[in-house]
């Protein structure tokens, strides 16, 4: 049976578009959505499914959401295999990954056009760090990113495509936990 992590975009943020975990692992049961899980309070759920389509299974969560909180919430859908693989492709140095809280990856809808990832760097001439591989987007913020120009919206408008952002230490747990959940 098929095992997927979603990232819900943009909840719990600001005290906006609040969600309770307890009620959002309850949600994805009333899903058909088994064995849900949550990490922390920014809309982390791995789960088992038998809905193999992803297009279909991101509209059925998006849809059911929108039913119980009245609002929409984009959903990023990875397998268990996609996101530890998300994580091994990080191209950060040890001197970044000693600082963490500077690092994030954005997980993406879809690829972006190697034309509009070119021009998103050419375009940006920042102190931040950026690569990319498949569907995620690998930033580093040396000044931290309270004060950087490079933010998700310039992002996701340079490349034509939304996403969700999560920092390197969930990034990381979230790889754990669906270790587990795997195994």
């Amino acid at each position: 049976m098929p095992v997927f992590i979603s990232l819900l975009r943009g909840i719990n943020v600001g005290g906006n578009k609040k969600i309770n975990m307890a009620e959002l692992r309850t949600l994805y049961e009333s899903l058909g959505l088994r064995e849900a899980q949550t990490l922390l309070q920014t809309g982390n759920v791995i789960f088992e499914t038998d809905i193999t389509d992803r297009e279909q299974l991101i509209a059925h969560i998006e849809k059911g959401i929108e039913d119980a909180y009245g609002f929409h919430s984009d959903i990023i859908i990875r397998t268990v295999d996609e996101l530890i693989a998300a994580v091994e492709a990080h191209l950060f140095s040890e001197e970044q990954l000693a600082d963490p809280k500077k690092i994030v990856v954005m997980f993406l809808s879809d690829e972006p056009e190697a034309d509009a990832i070119h021009k998103l760097k050419t375009g940006y001439s920042g102190p931040e760090e950026m690569f990319f591989s498949g569907k995620e987007a690998y930033l580093y913020y040396p000044d931290g990113m309270g004060r950087s120009q490079l933010s998700y919206a310039l992002i996701e408008r340079r490349l034509k495509t939304s996403g969700t952002v999560r920092n390197w230490n969930t990034t990381n747990k979230l790889r754990t936990l669906a270790e587990e959940f795997k195994a």
